[in-house]
């Protein structure tokens, strides 16, 4: 009986269509269950049994279940750092002048489309099941460089004590933002997100709530 085997010029690219298969497979296996048990209560037989995959596959590709996840986290990460370098092209005056133009600024439409590709992923990991230490993370590399950028030059060189509460208050409200868009399963458009990201951060105590 004749098999379906990959010749060997295309071998490799047979393997790395089965090794991502895989991975696939056991990223959608932990989101499930980061959401149903929580990290601490999941095992490799857990991810290989959802997976549909043996152990010997499973351990191919990863030590543990901490390395499974340490790779996902710094995929995104990865792609989150690609977006970083164009952030430091924004400034003031260009989120000013989009704000007045009723206009979203164009790299923050591109972040929020990207987080809501992710947005299955984002949920189970910073649920109350996944890892309390990735929402600093993503804190970090977007909300607080985002803040930064915009900060006076002075600022930016020479922070005080009180400009550095200042961006640690406006960071924690922007993760504060995509944690509660990603919990609410990502209803609102990228345009509309960036609209409000943009909005409430120029508004001011006593102004009234609308977009």
């Amino acid at each position: 009986m004749a098999t379906a085997t990959c010749a060997p010029s295309v071998a490799a690219p047979c393997e790395d269509r089965r090794i991502s298969k895989s991975k696939r497979a056991l990223r959608g296996a932990l989101i499930a269950l980061l959401e149903e048990r929580g990290f601490d209560a999941v095992t490799v037989n857990d991810l290989c049994e959802r997976a549909d995959l043996n152990r010997g596959t499973f351990y191919n590709h990863f030590s543990d279940k901490d390395a499974l996840l340490a790779d996902l986290e710094d995929e995104v990460m990865a792609d989150i750092d690609a977006l970083q370098g164009r952030m430091h092209d924004v400034s003031l005056a260009d989120m000013l002048a989009y704000r007045v133009a009723g206009r979203p600024l164009p790299l923050l439409v591109e972040l929020f489309d990207y987080l809501r590709a992710q947005g299955d992923f984002l949920h189970a990991v910073l649920g109350p099941g996944g890892d309390a230490s990735f929402g600093p993370r993503l804190r970090e590399a977007v909300c607080e460089n985002l803040v930064q950028n915009i900060l006076h030059e002075k600022y930016r060189e020479h922070p005080t004590p009180f400009v550095e509460y200042y961006v640690a208050f406006y960071a924690a409200a922007y993760l504060g933002i995509i944690a509660r868009w990603i919990e609410r399963g990502c209803p609102e458009t990228s345009e509309d997100m960036a609209r409000i990201a943009m909005r409430l951060f120029f508004i001011k105590p006593g102004e009234s709530i609308e977009l």
